[in-house]
């Protein structure tokens, strides 16, 4: 498997947020421009490249955690500085959307 790679203003700090998310190790890479999440075997890795450019519209990609309690994994998430941006209502597709430090949109699903 490969990686998922995150454009943001700051590889470091974002890559320790989801470090904490994920539970995903910090693989050493230059803290200026780039820097990796090691997944467990079979799971993607994922990257964050510094960019000059803010992100300005909605995410064409995201990731999606999935969880037993979706409400409880956003809650915890949040704590870690996350903000929330949409609840889904319809009990055929329970998901809860928050948005990473950086404004990088993602879901935690209900695990089935």
């Amino acid at each position: 498997m490969g990686s998922v790679v995150v454009d943001c203003a700051d590889p470091a700090s974002l890559a320790a947020f989801w470090a904490a998310v994920t539970g995903y190790a910090v693989r050493e890479g230059d803290d200026d421009t780039w820097q990796m999440l090691v997944g467990p075997a079979g799971q993607p890795n994922i990257g964050f490249q510094k960019v000059p450019e803010p992100k300005r519209v909605k995410n064409r990609v995201h990731i999606d955690l999935y969880a037993v309690d979706e409400k409880a994994a956003a809650g915890r998430i949040e704590a870690l500085g996350a903000t929330r941006l949409y609840v889904s209502e319809n009990p055929d597709d329970i998901f809860v959307t928050l948005a990473d430090p950086e404004g990088n949109e993602f879901c935690v699903c209900r695990q089935a």
